[in-house]
């Protein structure tokens, strides 16, 4: 781990690990990159990749207030310059971070993995106002549950009583994931409001130069997938890959499933830029 400054002063962790190309992975909310670390081993016989922590994590500094989107895309300008990495992983609310960034920062290739994106309405909204009411009454198990059935409707789990799955959250808050993800809650709402704010056509995206791979798993929820047909057809030098078996931590849990298609992208030849639509 090496210590870097950030470009408002702030020390910022870079945890490197492996030899190769530098990849840099942008974590999603709710979660360190402690989740990462089996990514990023299975990846490290072909490249250097480098974990940090997102603001207001572990042994990140603390977020400033109100969250802006600009230091997020400044803190990943400072890592990707530090590391001279031209290669992006981005997951979740991670993802949209780094798609972002991909309209001002040099980044040569993105894979994103479940981007939380809105395009044209299609990211759900309406558990974020109950999700912040529970919290502003300081019950985070109940927040947490709004949240979990809020933004995976294909999981029969959120179709159970509120009161049960309130329940069973407070029995995972008892696990060091659940710990965390109840700590890390406010900030994940925020990110979320942030999201929302920048929901519009795809073609808000559209002068991203990277090469860019979209990929979701056929179990996760299923508006990652009408997003990623819709940027794949704005962005210039984009494309598609669903992992089969996969919910929205597969790329946590790391299956060669998921791994190699990751080693694929940033390993093939760079593709040609579409020719601009007459």
């Amino acid at each position: 781990m090496e210590r870097i400054t950030a470009r408002d002063g702030a020390s910022i962790a870079v945890h490197s690990t492996g030899s190769g190309p530098g990849i840099v992975v942008v974590h999603g909310g709710g979660v360190t990159i402690d989740v990462y670390r089996r990514l990023a081993t299975a990846l490290a016989d072909r490249f250097t990749v480098h974990l940090y922590n997102r603001r207001g994590r572990a042994d990140a500094p603390p977020r400033s207030m109100p969250y802006m989107l600009d230091q997020e895309i400044d803190d990943l300008a400072t890592v990707l310059e530090h590391t001279g990495s031209g290669n992006v992983i981005g997951h979740s609310s991670g993802g949209f971070i780094a798609l972002q960034g991909a309209l001002r920062l040099p980044i040569e290739r993105l894979a994103l993995y479940d981007a939380a994106i809105s395009v044209d309405g299609g990211w759900p909204s309406a558990w974020l106002e109950p999700a912040r009411e529970a919290l502003r009454r300081g019950d985070i198990a109940l927040g947490l549950a709004i949240t979990a059935a809020g933004i995976n409707p294909q999981m029969a789990a959120g179709r159970l009583p509120l009161g049960v799955r309130t329940a069973i959250i407070r029995a995972f808050m008892r696990t060091p994931i659940g710990r965390t993800m109840g700590e890390l809650l406010p900030m994940t709402l925020d990110e979320t409001a942030l999201i929302l704010a920048h929901d519009g056509p795809a073609s808000q995206w559209e002068a991203v130069t990277a090469e860019v791979l979209l990929a979701c798993g056929t179990d996760g929820p299923p508006y990652y997938a009408d997003a990623n047909e819709a940027l794949a057809r704005t962005l210039p030098r984009a494309r598609t890959v669903t992992i089969p078996r996969s919910g929205h931590d597969a790329i946590n849990r790391a299956f060669p499933r998921m791994v190699e298609p990751l080693v694929d992208f940033f390993t093939a030849p760079v593709t040609p830029e579409r020719a601009p639509r007459t």
